[in-house]
This record gives C-alpha cells, sequence and structure tokens, in this order.
C-alpha cells in the first residue's frame, strides 16, 4: 500500500507540473506473455498526451512474437503498430488525425553486473504512414540499477536511465534522440512500475514529458 501511495502521490506531483506548462505525459504499459522457455508474445499500450490526460498526443498499439536464444539473454522478435497521431496545426487549436501501420524487426540484448541490468535493443521499422512509405532504425541503451537489495529481485527499489536514438531512411538521417531518467519498485517477478521524465530532441526543437511506465510478465 506504501507503494501505490508513492506512486500517487508522484503522480500528482507531475499533474501539478503538467498544468503549468508545456509538459506533456505518457501512460505506458508493456506486457509480455511466456508461451514456453523459447517463444514469447510482447504487447504493450501506449498514450500520449500534450497535457496529463485529455488532449492525445498520439495512441500506440504494438504486439510481436518474439525468440530467445540460447542463453536466454538474447531475443529476436517480429512485430506489428498501429499508430494514431492527433497533431495541431501550426498556430491552431485545431488538429490534424494521422495513422500509422508500422512493421518491425528488433534484436535485444542483456547483461548483469552486480546491481546494474543493462540492455542493448536494435530496431528496424517499416512505416506505411496515410499514403506514405518510410524506413527508420532505432538504437536504445538501457540501465536499471538496484537500491535496496544488491540485485533486482522482488521489493527492490531501483533508478532507470535510457538513450534512444531514431535514424530515418532519407536526409536529414536524424529523426528524434531521447533521454530518460526514472525511479521503480519491483513488486516481485512479473510485475514493476516506474516514474520518469524524459526528453524528445528533434532537429527544430525538443520536448519534454513525465511519464508512468507498468511492466507486467505472465
Amino acid at each position: 500500500m506504501k507503494k501505490i501511495l508513492l506512486v500517487v502521490f508522484v503522480l500528482s506531483a507531475f499533474n501539478s507540473i503538467s498544468q503549468e506548462s508545456d509538459l506533456g505525459n505518457w501512460w505506458i504499459y508493456f506486457g509480455n506473455k511466456k508461451l514456453n522457455s523459447k517463444w514469447n508474445i510482447h504487447h504493450e499500450v501506449q498514450y500520449r498526451n500534450y497535457n496529463i490526460a485529455g488532449d492525445l498526443e498520439q495512441l500506440l498499439l504494438r504486439t510481436g512474437v518474439g525468440y530467445n536464444l540460447a542463453d536466454n539473454n538474447a531475443n529476436l522478435l517480429l512485430g506489428y503498430g498501429f499508430i494514431r497521431s492527433e497533431n495541431y496545426f501550426p498556430d491552431s487549436s485545431e488538429k490534424f488525425i494521422v495513422n500509422e501501420h508500422r512493421i518491425y524487426q528488433q534484436f535485444v540484448s542483456k547483461q548483469n553486473f552486480g546491481r546494474f541490468y543493462i540492455s542493448h535493443r536494435y530496431r528496424f521499422e517499416q512505416r506505411f504512414v496515410e499514403d506514405n512509405f518510410r524506413v527508420r532504425f532505432r538504437y536504445f541503451l538501457a540501465t536499471k540499477i538496484a537500491l535496496t537489495n544488491s540485485e533486482l529481485i522482488d521489493k527492490t527499489f531501483y533508478l532507470s536511465f535510457y538513450n534512444e536514438i531514431f535514424i530515418g531512411g532519407k536526409s536529414p538521417l536524424f529523426d528524434r534522440n531521447r533521454i530518460y531518467g526514472g525511479f521503480g519498485y519491483q513488486f516481485n517477478t512479473n510485475l514493476k512500475c516506474e516514474v520518469g521524465y524524459m526528453n524528445q530532441l528533434f532537429e527544430n526543437g525538443s520536448r519534454d514529458q513525465a511519464n508512468l511506465i507498468v511492466s507486467y510478465s505472465f
């Protein structure tokens, strides 16, 4: 109960900040269904807002089928995503809607050194954005640091950091970069929750996001 109250308190703080600034908010759920020792099904929902909630920026639904390699510290995955974006016209309160269907392939590898857990993700995307076709490559480097135990086990607080760079298939090659820092709690082997702060850097600007992330494996 104390851990749940902590999450509620942090979300209330994010809410206050968002009401007074241009800070956006992402609500994220990651799920993983283990079929056997080799195969898994990934699924996720991301509800992205221009503010804390109610002013939708993007809805992202993603799923995929993954296969663990021999040591179970690496995973290959083939997936599909649907993305609905509601973007504002320049200098206007009116929005226009863009729908995207996305096929992607990714490879994830994991390592750990004591309290430090490191993961690399390489993702290649084929994007069908309305009538346009685009490709994009993404590299994601993340680390989690166990705080209250010597490793990430049940009932452990941890710090979370990542950086992800996006490279497009045509000029300009740089698409965006995301840098993130967060604080989390691992309830048990299957469930963890974290809150964090992310900055997205674009070619012509940047945007800040407050994130709530829930991950569940079953």
